[in-house]
């Protein structure tokens, strides 16, 4: 029995709420059981040097934890001072939302994702990408109803979740107490049927391929049931 009381192959409850930010060009507060994240999106007509003159644009974000996110108070992280954990999580995020970009339809323009957990009960990685997307896809249509993009760069959502093998059973969308005993944790980010990053690894014990298959399907299941969410809420 997991300690939520859910099936194996249960999410968390699910809940996104657009708006939720009024000055960011595309916000929402999405709720997967009880990790809640702000993610903002913020449109600038800029671009990377890199980018320049390439009539295409860019997408990064950055993640944060408020002090009180968890059960104990942690320090606030200064930027030149983030842990390596953030910067980790922070390149996941944008290199996961990145891969659902058109850039050429994007124009030369910049959109940073800002991730900022509120509380923490596993999972924050993967509520980010899904809540960041939904904060992106906002901002896009509100630059196309303004007449700046033409084309939709956006097409099938990104979403992300964790499953794992907690007391040797694969399971879907670990919490808190699961995540701090699971044998394996993994973190797979997907777009439709495709894969976009898989982060697996032995917390405790090691895993067979079959069982990485069974952790693979749960995750498409998942993946599946918030890319449904991610559509209802920007529709």
């Amino acid at each position: 029995m997991r300690p939520s009381g859910r099936t194996p192959d249960a999410l968390r409850p699910i809940e996104i709420e657009t708006g939720f930010n009024r000055h960011a060009e595309g916000s929402c507060l999405i709720h997967m059981g009880d990790t809640h994240v702000i993610c903002t999106a913020t449109v600038e007509e800029r671009v990377p040097p890199f980018r320049r003159n390439s009539g295409q644009g860019w997408v990064t974000a950055e993640y944060g934890m408020l002090p009180r996110a968890t059960n104990s108070r942690m320090r606030r992280e200064a930027k030149d001072k983030q842990s390596g954990r953030t910067q980790e999580i922070q390149r996941l995020i944008g290199r996961s939302l990145r891969a659902g970009v058109d850039f050429h339809a994007l124009g030369e323009r910049q959109i940073t994702i800002d991730c900022d957990v509120i509380q923490a009960d596993g999972g924050t990685r993967c509520a980010s990408i899904t809540g960041g997307w939904v904060a992106m896809k906002l901002a896009i249509q509100k630059l196309m109803k303004a007449g700046l993009v033409k084309t939709d760069p956006l097409g099938t959502p990104v979403s992300a979740v964790s499953c794992g093998l907690y007391a040797g059973q694969p399971v879907l969308d670990l919490d808190y107490p699961e995540d701090s005993e699971a044998g394996v944790d993994g973190n797979f980010v997907m777009m439709g049927d495709q894969m976009i990053e898989v982060q697996m690894s032995a917390e405790g014990s090691t895993f067979s391929r079959a069982q990485m298959t069974q952790l693979i399907e749960l995750a498409e299941l998942g993946c599946a049931a918030l890319a449904r969410a991610q559509l209802e809420a920007t529709s």
